[in-house]
């Protein structure tokens, strides 16, 4: 009977050992690795190519899930800011429990994934991503408690954050009306070969993040149509048209519009067979380059949440004043002039997308967001932008991000999607929401350091 208790007892406290929580040391390190964040922008980034989102939609996605991640993992870094009370609309986000243990990292990979999924459509796809993320940060051996609070409090954000996006009208404008087609020569058209609708023609309507309105950053109005042969607009169209005409520059002109085109759906069309390549949007492109950036600098996970929720802020206002102007000018589209007036059978090099002229979006967003970065990683940070590799193009290298933005610029002129002045004008009005933005957001603090 003693033996019996005495074995019973040994195997008591044998499962007891065996089934108390083995727990690492060094969790909060490993979970501070920046490449969790990275991973998880590059699962958004696939989501939103793989569900088609318009650039100006995928803005709006970028800035709501990077700020979700920014705002969960602030309290863990006294060198940074909230963006509550920065942001229209942004009321105090909810903070952790003083006193109580978090993993911060966990939290804002969690409220970023959280954001992300309920603003796409293929949450599958997130919610796979999940169970192999989370998976990881349970290996890192942290104990339980800590993990399901850290949990609770990014899915505390992220709800926070989710009921602040309901209030930007962007749910109201998918009931607006489409755009109306008239027989001006002057204001755009649907163009080939899907002869499209207009998206997102009401996007001034959506709340911005930092500036004051759409229509803060009006730039000057495009040049008047005509077809006179002595008109400056026919001068600018014959620019386009003859952009690619000499030889010895058409293959590298080629090459810069290839690299920058971001357009998300390029339809093809043989016999009667239609198919799509899917690709990055511009937005996308330049969240591309944060991560670069953010690698090569060696910057924290702290550091590279701020790029992206900083980038992504200034996409989205870029994207909403521009889209304003897109609607408010109506220009005509190269394409349509050029085979209505010049030559029937002239393609531009690159797919015309379905929306207004001028101004020229990547022109605005990649100013915008070129001066975001430069106020994070300074003036002369040069990098090797490979973003466009897994659609088949080599990697191309910038001294700048300003540089990368001027080239992204000219790229619509050789693309034969532009005329010169949606351009120039457009770089314009991209450096006055660039500056806008970073002058009004304080995301560093004057105390540095890690909690």
């Amino acid at each position: 009977m003693k033996l019996n208790l005495l074995f019973c007892s040994v195997l008591l406290f044998v499962s007891a050992v065996g089934c108390q929580e083995q727990i690492s040391e060094n969790y909060q390190v490993e979970a501070a690795n920046p490449q969790l964040i990275h991973r998880s922008m590059k699962k958004l980034t696939d989501v939103i190519v793989h569900d088609i989102f318009s650039p100006p939609v995928a803005s709006r996605i970028y800035a709501y899930a990077s700020i979700a991640a920014y705002e969960a993992l602030q309290p863990a870094y006294s060198s940074h800011e909230s963006l509550a009370g920065q942001l229209n609309g942004l009321q105090a986000v909810p903070q952790p429990v003083e006193g109580e243990v978090y993993c911060f990292p966990l939290a804002s990979v969690h409220a970023f994934l959280t954001v992300g999924k309920a603003l796409i459509f293929s949450e599958q796809q997130i919610e796979e991503y999940e169970k192999e993320i989370y998976a990881q940060f349970q290996a890192m051996k942290m104990p339980k408690a800590v993990y399901e609070r850290s949990m609770a409090y990014g899915k505390t954000v992220s709800e926070h954050i989710l009921e602040w996006s309901k209030s930007d009208n962007y749910k109201q404008t998918r009931t607006f009306p489409k755009y109306s087609i008239t027989d001006d020569p002057g204001r755009w058209k649907p163009t080939p070969p899907d002869y499209m609708d207009a998206i997102e023609p009401h996007w001034n309507k959506i709340r911005p993040m930092v500036i004051d309105s759409a229509q803060q950053f009006v730039p000057a109005p495009p040049t008047p149509f005509s077809m006179d042969k002595n008109s400056q607009f026919y001068k600018e169209v014959m620019e386009v048209y003859e952009a690619l005409k000499d030889e010895t520059t058409r293959a590298n002109k080629l090459a810069i519009a290839s690299f920058w085109d971001c357009n998300p759906y390029v339809s093809h069309h043989k016999g009667h067979v239609m198919f799509a390549t899917k690709k990055i949007t511009p937005g996308g492109h330049w969240i591309g380059i944060a991560k670069i950036a953010a690698e090569k600098a060696n910057s924290n996970m702290m550091e590279s949440v701020e790029a992206y929720a900083k980038t992504a802020i200034t996409l989205m206002d870029a994207f909403i004043s521009c889209w304003d102007e897109k609607y408010r000018s109506n220009v005509v589209r190269p394409e349509t002039v050029i085979n209505t007036y010049i030559d029937p059978n002239w393609l531009p090099a690159l797919q015309t997308p379905p929306f207004p002229e001028y101004t020229s979006g990547h022109s605005v967003i990649s100013r915008a967001a070129a001066i975001a970065l430069t106020s994070i990683f300074g003036d002369s940070f040069a990098f090797d932008d490979n973003t466009e590799e897994e659609y088949g193009l080599p990697t191309r290298s910038f001294k700048s991000f300003l540089q990368a933005s001027e080239e992204a610029a000219i790229s619509r002129i050789y693309g034969g999607i532009h005329y010169p002045p949606a351009c120039t004008e457009g770089v314009k009005q991209g450096k006055k929401v660039g500056d806008f933005v970073v002058s009004q957001l304080q995301m560093r603090s004057s105390h540095l350091g890690m909690n």
